[in-house]
């Protein structure tokens, strides 16, 4: 399995109900992408403060790294990557992503 962490600096600016809309876009991928078994998100709720201003995030877990990388091409993925990268304070500086093999 992999876990698909993406953790993100939103603009200071986005509406909480603009986050759910992108949330609940990545969460259809689901639908339209084979092998994502599980998708979560939210905000930081860590106490330590280690955060690197990375407030939000979301993880998608797939079933083996070939469903990653099929999903990473997925016409559908690249349009909301889009629209995170937009949203996000300093564009893809704004985003933090880390594969994880379990």
């Amino acid at each position: 399995m992999i876990l698909h962490c993406v953790f993100v600096r939103f603009k200071g600016a986005l509406q909480p109900a603009d986050k759910q809309a992108l949330y609940e876009a990545v969460a259809a991928l689901k639908n339209v992408t084979p092998g994502i078994l599980d998708v979560k998100y939210g905000p930081n709720v860590s106490p330590e403060g280690l955060n690197g201003g990375f407030l939000d995030g979301f993880i998608v877990t797939f079933e083996s790294p070939e469903a990653r990388d099929a999903y990473l091409a997925h016409p559908e993925h690249i349009t909301v990557g889009e629209r995170i990268v937009a949203s996000a304070d300093g564009g893809l500086s704004g985003l933090m992503v880390f594969d994880l093999s379990v």
